[in-house]
């Protein structure tokens, strides 16, 4: 690379190759002139050739053919080539043989041919590679891309679009959600927005439920527009509004509830109920009360009992083996083991004798 500043000492000729000169002799309607002379030549070559007569049957479409860039890019080139001499130029255009026909992409595909590339487009998108390995291996990627880009100036690219913007639409349903009233199962009595009096003296209406006479379990009051049922059925709950929001955001009462205290108070199991050897947890005397959760149901954390049972011989060796076994030297570290071998020759010993 050339640093800043170095000159660049390459002959410039050698590295580019001039295509067309601005400033030639000719002037812009002559050019123009030769321009529609070559169109012309196109056309009745087309009209010669019998591919081109089956592609484009009518003369509107052979002269739109002819009127296309590969025809106008020869025709220049054939200019700047004889040096701008317009006889010249127009002898080499129809030469011996016939008139010169210059055809793209668009003109040497076929109707099947671009029907396999408008097929594998949908299928693969831009990955030409791919478009000519599965769809088009006798087609050059050279010639795919070229065609795309020639493609996609035609109409039928345009109406493409279009129907692809139709569907799109057309999947775009309006989903209507209709409103969810489904009622509260909990909800025990309607009062249409009124104050309703719960205490027994006045009701909401000639029929009252079993127990609607009783305040609120949170906050003991007796009026309220609406209540809910809470708790176990045979208890017969029930919980204001108020109360019954604070109840579903936070999950529990403003304060301890009925029945909450009847299950503390509630007594421990007899003891002929035969004891669980499960490692459950179990419902005893033994319960460690943890925060109040507002459920009427039983929140309490058990805690489960550990009882050894030591034989007569046992409780006989701790007795004549005092000396030996050193019981609060054994409790200050139970992780020390125990010499049951010398305290059964011990506890032997003493016996015999």
């Amino acid at each position: 690379m050339l640093q800043e500043g170095e000159p660049d000492e390459r002959d410039q000729s050698k590295l580019e190759v001039k295509m067309w000169d601005p400033h030639c002799p000719l002037t812009n309607r002559q050019i123009d002139q030769f321009l529609v002379v070559a169109r012309a030549v196109g056309t009745f070559a087309r009209a010669l050739d019998c591919s081109s007569s089956v592609r484009q049957p009518s003369l509107h479409m052979s002269a739109a053919a002819a009127s296309r860039d590969i025809t106008l890019f020869h025709a220049m080139d054939t200019l700047h080539r004889h040096g701008y001499d317009l006889s010249s130029a127009i002898s080499v255009l129809v030469p011996q043989g016939g008139p010169v026909l210059c055809r793209d992409e668009m003109e040497e595909w076929s109707a099947s041919e671009a029907n396999l590339f408008e097929e594998a487009l949908e299928k693969y998108g831009k990955d030409f590679n791919d478009i000519r390995q599965d769809f088009l291996p006798w087609k050059s990627l050279t010639s795919i891309i070229e065609y795309y880009y020639m493609w996609k100036t035609t109409d039928r690219y345009v109406q493409q679009k279009r129907l692809k913007a139709a569907e799109a639409e057309s999947k775009l349903k309006q989903v209507y959600i209709p409103t969810y009233n489904k009622p509260n199962p909990n909800q025990i009595s309607v009062s249409n927005g009124k104050m309703a009096t719960v205490n027994g003296v006045a009701g909401v209406a000639n029929f009252q439920p079993p127990g609607l006479g009783r305040a609120c379990e949170s906050c003991f009051s007796m009026q309220s527009p609406q209540w809910y049922s809470w708790g176990p059925p045979n208890m017969q709950c029930r919980l204001c509004v108020s109360c019954w929001l604070y109840w579903k955001k936070y999950g529990g009462l403003k304060m301890p509830s009925r029945a909450e205290g009847e299950e503390k108070m509630s007594p421990s199991p007899a003891p002929t109920e035969p004891r669980s050897r499960g490692h459950g947890p179990r419902q005893s005397a033994y319960a460690v009360p943890v925060r109040n959760s507002g459920s009427p149901k039983s929140s309490m954390k058990t805690r489960q009992a550990f009882l050894l049972q030591a034989t007569r011989l046992t409780k006989l060796a701790r007795h004549m083996c005092r000396d030996l076994i050193r019981l609060r030297q054994a409790a200050r570290r139970p992780f020390v083991p125990i010499n049951c071998a010398a305290v059964k020759a011990e506890c032997k010993t003493s016996l015999n004798s």
